[in-house]
């Protein structure tokens, strides 16, 4: 899965200490995710989404090999 979470990071000049912290994980979670190391749940998903006032699907794009 692809995603745009740095990016969305930066925009909204977060860091991923502060990111994690306000999803309830660690800083190391959000950097696995950014790196494309970390399948997240729903859930965690759509708590990112919220924090940056997007929709997932804005973050997070399915890629052929994960069909």
């Amino acid at each position: 899965m692809k995603n745009s979470l740095k990016v969305e990071r930066a925009k909204k000049d977060i860091t991923q200490a502060q990111l994690a912290e306000k999803v309830k994980v660690s800083r190391q979670t959000i950097n696995a995710i950014e790196s494309g190391d970390y399948n997240l749940s729903t859930i965690l998903a759509l708590k990112i989404a919220k924090v940056f006032e997007v929709n997932v699907d804005d973050i997070f794009t399915l890629e052929d090999k994960d069909m």
